[in-house]
């Protein structure tokens, strides 16, 4: 009785948990430390839950300062208090929560995969207790990181959905909750709309999309100033992208009024970057000049946006090069090329912008011109000399290596031209010859009682194969394990069984091998299927698109299809 009484004075009310669960949730974006503030009360609660919430939080909460050792340290810690729990579907409530935040962690520390893994455990327990508010989170979060690596048409199907199941849900929801989910589910699906232009560069339909969903976010952020900035912010860019400079300008010194109003430097830095491109696409060259210094001293103080940072040296180092200024322009040239192979090897591990690697190149070219020029001033003989020794050497050995690989295909061509130069009729023949074999098998084991009965029965499934072989009945799309099992009257296990045994191979690679050994022989016989595009190529023989194809043609042959067809024009 006297813990009983102990634990209820230290715990707290269930309604003022709820309070400040929310308050504390409610921080996270625009206030980190009135959020710590919420979590520090909450965590001085003898409930375990509580007490597993405030520390899950916290955990978090650290990650974004950038403290990892505090960010891991707490998080053991939530799920410690959490285990202390009795089951209940808020112990499971709070567990999905948890996770949520350690998706939210491993996205911070660019582990894409481990966050959405986070994600779907979290989603599934929130759908065990059928708790939507959480779904939301985890599906939002989620689809956001589709969008980074280029599923844009998966998460906005994600975002989609959630949206329909906020609609149906309206009157559970408080006014200020229904408002802010709304906010934050449109200005997701502007950025995935965006992100199709800026991956695709895709028609301007998209992006009027993305505009839609972002003029929406701002009707809805009544109560979120940080989702309110990125959609004007966002609106600007787009403005910008239609050649709408001046109002993109116009609000882009709107978002710096506000965001210097309420100490935003994020904003205020990101917005600072983004007139600055605007001024040099309207060739405004001091005005962008003067932003992109501005955005290096306060990445330099802050350590703020490193991608804008990078960007910002790119476009100074072009702008020098304009000035002939060779010193500063080579001065920001080495910055970004340092800097852009540090971030790119990151994108590239998580694979957040599947065209960074082809507008990196382009950027790298402009880089490395500028760097030929300055240092072909400075120590002309050396790099001249050096440049015409490593080209020279660059073409002896591509031009050696092209041969080797020419010889390579070549020899790989005629393999299969001597190998394939037997007519259809012949090897129908030898197909007859084996099905007559295993025919003639079958009927000596019936006679002898000796034989096992599964020996009959392989023999069997053997000559059915074959038989089907004839018919060419592998060239059918649906040539797969179930469709030849049922067909031949057997199972799938037994079939594969089989296959294994007496042709060494797996059911797919048996199949694949039949297709591709068919076209090779059809190829070579057939000069009307040379004039066939892969794709072409690919339906004749069952196969569903041209890349599965290549790569079991290619995996038979070593060459590829248009390879093959080239050395027998």
């Amino acid at each position: 009785m006297a813990n009983l009484i102990y634990s209820q004075e230290k715990g707290l009310s269930n309604g003022e948990y709820l309070s400040l669960e929310e308050k504390a949730r409610g921080f996270i974006n625009s206030n980190v430390d009135s959020s710590f503030t919420c979590a520090n009360k909450i965590e001085k609660s003898s409930n375990s839950l509580h007490k597993a919430f405030a520390k899950g939080l916290k955990s978090y909460l650290y990650q974004i300062k950038g403290d990892t050792l505090q960010s891991n340290f707490y998080y053991k810690q939530a799920f410690n208090f959490l285990d202390k729990s009795l089951a209940s579907n808020e112990k499971v409530r709070i567990h999905s929560i948890l996770l949520n935040y350690g998706g939210l962690i491993n996205w911070k520390r660019e582990k894409l995969n481990e966050a959405l893994l986070k994600y779907k455990k979290a989603r599934k327990l929130s759908e065990q207790i059928d708790d939507f508010k959480q779904i939301l989170k985890t599906d939002s979060n989620s689809a956001l990181i589709y969008s980074q690596v280029g599923n844009n048409k998966l998460a906005i199907s994600i975002l989609k959905n959630s949206n329909r199941i906020l609609d149906s849900n309206e009157f559970k929801f408080t006014e200020e909750d229904f408002f802010n989910n709304k906010s934050t589910l449109f200005l997701n699906l502007g950025y995935a709309y965006y992100k199709i232009h800026s991956d695709k560069k895709s028609e301007v339909a998209v992006l009027d999309s993305a505009l839609y969903y972002y003029k929406k976010t701002i009707t809805f952020s009544k109560n979120l100033n940080n989702n309110k900035l990125s959609a004007q912010n966002n609106i600007a860019t787009i403005y910008y992208l239609k050649k709408n400079y001046k109002e993109a300008e116009k609000i882009y010194f709107d978002i710096l009024s506000f965001s210097k109003e309420n100490n935003s430097s994020r904003t205020f830095y990101n917005t600072t970057f983004n007139l600055g491109e605007l001024y040099y696409e309207m060739k405004q060259y001091e005005k962008a000049e003067a932003c992109f210094q501005k955005v290096d001293s306060i990445y330099n103080k802050d350590a703020l946006g490193e991608l804008e940072y990078i960007k910002s040296n790119y476009y100074q180092a072009k702008l020098f090069d304009l000035k002939n200024d060779p010193e500063n322009a080579l001065h920001h040239s080495t910055i970004y090329l340092s800097k852009r192979e540090e971030f790119e090897s990151k994108l590239n591990q998580n694979k957040i912008d599947v065209n960074f690697d082809i507008e990196s190149l382009m950027i790298k070219k402009d880089m490395d011109e500028i760097q030929d020029k300055y240092k072909d001033i400075w120590l002309f003989k050396r790099i001249l000399y050096g440049f015409i020794i490593a080209v020279f050497l660059f073409l002896v050995g591509y031009l050696l290596k092209t041969i080797r690989e020419k010889k390579l295909i070549d020899a790989k061509v005629q393999q299969l031209i001597s190998e394939f130069s037997a007519t259809n009729k012949e090897s129908e023949l030898l197909l007859d010859t084996k099905i007559e074999e295993i025919t003639l098998k079958e009927q000596i084991v019936k006679s002898s009682q000796s034989i096992n009965i599964d020996d009959v029965k392989e023999e069997e499934i053997v000559k059915k194969l074959l038989i089907l072989e004839k018919k060419l009945f592998y060239l059918n799309p649906d040539f797969n394990q179930q469709t030849v099992a049922k067909k031949i009257k057997t199972n799938t296990t037994y079939l594969s069984y089989i296959v294994n045994k007496r042709f060494g191979k797996t059911f797919s690679e048996y199949a694949n091998e039949l297709k591709i050994n068919y076209i090779i022989k059809e190829i070579i016989n057939n000069p009307t299927y040379r004039k066939y595009s892969t794709q072409a190529l690919a339906e004749s023989v069952g196969f569903k698109n041209a890349i599965s194809f290549s790569k079991s043609f290619n995996k038979r042959t070593g060459v590829t299809p248009a390879q093959f067809i080239k050395r027998l024009d």
